[in-house]
């Protein structure tokens, strides 16, 4: 808590929603201070809410980094899309996150004509201004206040942080006063183990873009705090085909071994301690259609349709 205990204290969540890959992650990381999402060139990498923890002065501010919101083909997709909205709902402040480059395409276009369902104050947050040029985003933010009325429209890089200082001002102003939610040095309610997974899902992608179905998955099997203070860490990376394995693998395991090595430093970073990865990979065939698998990742598990 703050250290003047006479100063009033707020706390409250703000739901980022948007399309798959305009930056929320990228930008929740920045607001943080410190990783707590994953970001990659894949699409819909964020499956669940993942929730990060941002201090200004006397309040606690906690993002909600939700699911890229698009049109659903598959049962998961159903499932992560209900997530995003539910989150969004739940939330004190609604941001709605738009690509400068792309503007108002279909994919936008689709979540502002939900947007007036939610009742929750909303704030429009234009991302990637550095790369448009200003006449064209004043354009853009026009257009889209003239469709849904926002309390406040921002403009922000989230990849160089600029911007975000006056987005966090003016976010903690909107929070309701209360006490704080979570602990000061906190900065995430995920567990070390959901992170650490998430970790090495991100180095599988960055380095199997093009080969690897979004559909794998990594779970942390164990955890062990040794006696040196070193952490021993197992986990599964769990994929649709045999096929896929092989690719995890590489020729001679050497594909594994770089994810390993990538996801280790990381994670070491976020436990502050020295940390053993052991990665196994194995064939988990329609995994995707498997309630307890829903519900180790925070979603619902969608009837079939």
């Amino acid at each position: 808590m703050p250290e003047d205990e006479q100063s009033p204290t707020r706390a409250g969540f703000v739901a980022l929603i948007g399309a798959p890959n305009v930056g929320k992650s990228t930008l929740v990381n920045a607001l943080v201070g410190t990783k707590v999402s994953i970001v990659s060139r894949k699409v819909q990498t964020t499956r669940a809410l993942v929730r990060g923890i941002a201090i200004v002065d006397h309040t606690q501010i906690v993002f909600v980094d939700t699911p890229g919101i698009f049109e659903p083909r598959r049962r998961l997709d159903r499932a992560m899309v209900t997530s995003a909205w539910g989150g969004a709902g739940d939330a004190d402040v609604v941001s709605l996150l738009i690509d400068a480059r792309r503007g108002l395409d279909e994919p936008a276009e689709a979540i502002l004509t939900r947007l007036p369902e939610l009742r929750q104050p909303k704030v429009l947050i234009l991302n990637k201004v550095d790369l448009v040029d200003r006449p064209k985003l004043l354009t853009l933010a026009a257009d889209l206040n003239a469709r849904v009325p926002f309390a406040h429209t921002f403009m922000v890089s989230a990849l160089t942080g600029d911007g975000t200082d006056v987005l966090l001002r003016d976010l903690a102003a909107m929070m309701p006063k209360g006490p704080w939610l979570y602990p000061e040095d906190q900065v995430s309610d995920a567990p070390l183990r959901m992170l650490a997974a998430e970790i090495t899902r991100e180095q599988i992608y960055d380095r199997l873009h093009e080969e690897l179905p979004y559909e794998s998955t990594v779970e942390t099997e164990s955890w062990e705090q040794r006696p040196d203070g070193s952490v021993r860490i197992e986990q599964t990376i769990y994929v649709a085909r045999d096929s896929q394995r092989k690719i995890v693998l590489g020729k001679g395991g050497q594909t594994i071994k770089l994810i390993g090595q990538a996801a280790r430093r990381e994670i070491s970073e976020i436990a502050e301690a020295k940390v053993h990865l052991f990665l196994f990979v194995k064939v988990r065939e329609n995994w995707s259609d498997d309630p307890e698998r829903y519900r180790a990742m925070g979603l619902e598990f969608p009837s079939a349709r």
